[in-house]
């Protein structure tokens, strides 16, 4: 059993309507070191990343091909086993307590060029998913079943 925490995810359709949402977590005062990116590879996407975070990562990932990402969801999501590259985004979310349904809609979203956006806080977790819903973070949604596989 993995202990990853607790994830509240959502894919906003696009790279402005992830800038909107991601300044908006900021500004609920959720902490940097909680968020996370991820989105197809693409010299914008990187540059938001870096803006936003810090530092941006290449993976590929199966199904989505290469991307771009940033946060505590990738080393939850990769695990020992390479899972974002073994698994895809769809089984790899499972470690972050979503149903497999749950990762194919945001593998769905995310291959159509959306940017999934992560918050790893259970405290916040309600508040973070205001934050999603209202910013346009499709399917938003808290992860239900921490740390199970």
């Amino acid at each position: 059993m993995i202990d990853t925490g607790r994830f509240t995810v959502g894919v906003f359709q696009d790279l402005a309507w992830a800038e909107r949402g991601v300044d908006a977590l900021k500004k609920q005062g959720l902490a940097i070191e909680s968020l996370s990116i991820l989105g197809k590879s693409s010299p914008e996407l990187s540059a938001f990343i870096e803006r936003q975070l810090g530092s941006a990562q290449t993976l590929d990932v199966k199904n989505l091909g290469s991307t771009v990402a940033h946060g505590p969801i990738v080393a939850a999501l990769q695990g020992e086993d390479q899972g974002l590259v073994r698994l895809g985004l769809v089984g790899a979310m499972r470690r972050v307590g979503f149903q497999m349904h749950d990762g194919r809609i945001f593998d769905a979203l995310t291959a159509r060029g959306g940017v999934l956006v992560a918050i790893h806080s259970e405290p916040r977790a309600a508040d973070a998913l205001a934050v999603l819903h209202s910013y346009g973070g499709g399917n938003a949604a808290i992860g239900a079943w921490s740390g199970r596989i």
